[in-house]
């Protein structure tokens, strides 16, 4: 995503994050590729983002689910594997 953004002129800073990194340790456990985008996501979003945001820790986010459009048909064929993603902008109404 970082690499990507950057290409069209986009600095993601240090709010950036990858919900796969944020609950592995990629050090310590083989995870390879990472973990699932919609477990990851799901984690992440209902258990950190919206815990910060109750908090009053945070009022605001964009939420970018990523993820590859495969069939077992496209890997064999040994082509590029298109990818999506959905932003979802979320804020805080909460006062805290």
């Amino acid at each position: 995503m970082r690499e990507l953004m950057h290409d069209r002129g986009i600095e993601m800073g240090s709010g950036y994050n990858d919900c796969g990194n944020m609950i592995f340790y990629a050090k310590e456990q083989d995870v390879h590729a990472g973990g699932s985008g919609c477990g990851c996501s799901a984690v992440v979003l209902c258990g950190y983002i919206f815990e910060k945001m109750r908090k009053g820790e945070i009022n605001s986010a964009l939420f970018v689910g990523t993820g590859a459009l495969m069939n077992p048909t496209m890997l064999l064929q040994g082509e590029s594997i298109p990818g999506i993603a959905h932003a979802v902008a979320i804020r805080n109404t909460l006062q805290v």
